[in-house]
């Protein structure tokens, strides 16, 4: 076993964090005891579960990791850092904001960061998933599909991997309620991924513009799930999804339209908040939730 506690720069709501990962019926979270158990996948083969607990308060953050598994130790606690976004200076981002007609959003999410998905490929998955779907039948399904092909270590659940993916049948995914489209985009993906055609690694040192031109090619992965993808595995900050329905929902409630906004006045509204546009969408989804 091995500890390690980490500070970084607040603010941070660690918080808001795990109240989120809470939603998700996989997830291993204590509220009370501010923890959450977290699959890490380094290598793409190699499994851990690090602890992430909250020890600090939103201006002055602490966090005490701890593991099983000392093999890979510093590749873990990176891939943590990586996951919680711990090396993005929030204080900067809300001082930008202050500055725009989001500023009090900013003020009553004060410190809330965009945290990535545990890893790319259960990402994608889950994005798939959950197209069209509500939020509570999307948890369902995905829970179904993860318990019956992933792994389980000490209670923690991880996504199976391509390979298995890749080997799963249609009718398989229809017994658990998956339309045959959507079983057929995941093994899809799984196939792409187990056959090398799709390498999260190298499409990470890509540009947006490039992701989505790759991304696009893939059966069932439309803009949603590419904008997705892009928030909330690679963690690029300046993204906006315009036809986001939550997103122009939420803009609709700020400016208090009587109709949802055009494409064009999103356009005008969202270049005020470059270079944080991700920023700008995580708040904008908070403030409608």
């Amino acid at each position: 076993m091995w500890q390690e506690v980490i500070e970084i720069e607040g603010p941070y709501q660690f918080d808001r964090v795990i109240e989120r990962h809470a939603i998700d019926p996989l997830n291993q979270v204590d509220l009370q005891k501010r923890l959450i158990k977290v699959p890490i996948l380094i290598e793409e083969k190699n499994r851990y579960i690090v602890e992430v607990t909250g020890l600090g308060t939103v201006n002055k953050p602490v966090f005490k990791l701890t593991g099983n598994n000392s093999n890979q130790k510093e590749a873990q606690i990176k891939r943590i850092s990586e996951i919680f976004q711990w090396n993005t200076p929030l204080k900067q981002v809300n001082r930008h904001f202050q500055q725009t007609d989001l500023r009090d959003l900013f003020q009553e999410h004060f410190g809330t960061p965009l945290v990535l998905d545990f890893d790319p490929f259960s990402c994608l998955v889950k994005c798939i998933i959950h197209q069209q779907l509500n939020l509570s039948f999307s948890h369902t399904l995905t829970e179904r599909f993860v318990k019956t092909f992933g792994n389980e270590m000490d209670g923690v659940w991880f996504y199976p991997n391509p390979e298995i993916v890749a080997n799963i049948t249609v009718e398989q995914l229809r017994d658990m309620q998956f339309s045959s489209r959507k079983a057929e985009y995941v093994i899809g993906i799984g196939i792409a991924v187990a056959e090398r055609d799709l390498e999260f690694e190298a499409l990470a040192r890509k540009s947006e513009e490039e992701i989505f031109n790759e991304l696009i090619k893939i059966r069932g992965i439309g803009a949603w799930t590419i904008q997705n993808f892009l928030l909330f595995a690679l963690g690029r900050p300046n993204l906006f999804p315009a036809t986001d329905i939550g997103i122009q929902n939420a803009l609709k409630k700020l400016y208090r339209l009587d109709r949802k906004p055009t494409l064009e006045e999103i356009e005008q509204y969202k270049h005020r908040w470059e270079p944080y546009l991700s920023y700008a969408a995580l708040y904008l989804w908070r403030s409608i939730e």
